[in-house]
C-alpha cells in the first residue's frame, strides 16, 4: 500500500499564466489535510506544452510526467500512472480550491463509505447573470445525475484502476464517462459516489472572455445535441485544444 494518502493530479496544456496560483492554493489549502495527518503530493501531466508549464510545476514541488498527445483523458491517465496516493484528486490548472473544500474532502474520505465523486463549482469574479445561471444548472445536474465536473474529480486509486481510468475515445466529456463507470464499481463495492456541495471549487471564467458568444453557443449545442457523434473529433472541442489562454 502507498505511504501517501492523496495525489493531486493536474492535466496541463500551456498553463503558465494560471498554474502558479493553482499550485499555491493547493498547497495552502492542503494544510488542513496535513493537520489531519494525511500525506499528499502534487503530480502534473504536461500535455505537450510549449511554454514554461513543466518548469513552473517542478519549481513548486510537483512531480511531472509528459504526455505527447493533446487529449485531456490521456493527460489525466498519464498523471495517475505515476501517482502514489491511495486517493486521486484530479484538479484543473485554472482552479482555486479552498481549505473548507479540502476539509470536506478529507472528512468524506475518512467516512469509508465513498468511492469517489466531484464537487459543485463557482466562477471567479463578477460575471454576467446568464453564465451564473448555466453554471447553476450544471451544478444541479451534477448532483441529480451524480456526474463529476472535470475540474474536480476525486476517486479511490483502486477504483480508478478497476474501471480503466478516463475513457480515451473522447476529446471532451471524459469525466462523465468516468463518473458512470466509477458509480457502477461503487455499487458493486457497496460504496457511494458523492458530489460535495458545501464548498464550491472556484474556477476561472476565462473561456467566456477568450471565446465569442457564437463559439460558446456552438460548443453548448454540440455538447448537448451532437456529443455521441463528435466525441472522438478533436476539432469539435476547439475550446479545450486551440491553445487560447
Amino acid at each position: 500500500m502507498s505511504d501517501l494518502n492523496l495525489s493531486f493530479i493536474i492535466p496541463a496544456f500551456n498553463e503558465e499564466k494560471l498554474l502558479p496560483q493553482t499550485l499555491k492554493c493547493i498547497r495552502q489549502s492542503a494544510s488542513v489535510l496535513t493537520d489531519k495527518g494525511l500525506e499528499w503530493e502534487i503530480v502534473l501531466c504536461d500535455n505537450n506544452s510549449t511554454d514554461q508549464t513543466s518548469v513552473i510545476a517542478r519549481e513548486n514541488g510537483a512531480r511531472v510526467v509528459f504526455e505527447p498527445k493533446n487529449q485531456i483523458a490521456r493527460a489525466r491517465n498519464a498523471g495517475a500512472s505515476i501517482a502514489k496516493g491511495q486517493w486521486f484528486v484530479f484538479i484543473d490548472a485554472d482552479s482555486i480550491p479552498s481549505p473548507a473544500l479540502f476539509k470536506d474532502l478529507a472528512d468524506t474520505i475518512a467516512s469509508g463509505s465513498v468511492a469517489g465523486g466531484g464537487c459543485v463549482l463557482e466562477m471567479e469574479g463578477d460575471i454576467r447573470w446568464f453564465y451564473r445561471f448555466w453554471l447553476g444548472m450544471w451544478n444541479r445536474m451534477s448532483q441529480m445525475m451524480s456526474w463529476a465536473a472535470g475540474s474536480f474529480v476525486y476517486t479511490r486509486a483502486d477504483g480508478f484502476r478497476a474501471v480503466g481510468g478516463f475513457p480515451e475515445d473522447c476529446y471532451a466529456g471524459e469525466e462523465i464517462g468516468f463518473s458512470r463507470q466509477l458509480k457502477r464499481w461503487a455499487r458493486r463495492s457497496d460504496l457511494e459516489f458523492r458530489i460535495l456541495d458545501k464548498h464550491p471549487l472556484l474556477t476561472s471564467p476565462r473561456k467566456i472572455y477568450l471565446y465569442s458568444k457564437w463559439e460558446l453557443i456552438k460548443t453548448f449545442l454540440i455538447s448537448f445535441f451532437c456529443y455521441p457523434f463528435v466525441r472522438g473529433r478533436r476539432s469539435a472541442w476547439f475550446m479545450w485544444y486551440d491553445g487560447r489562454r
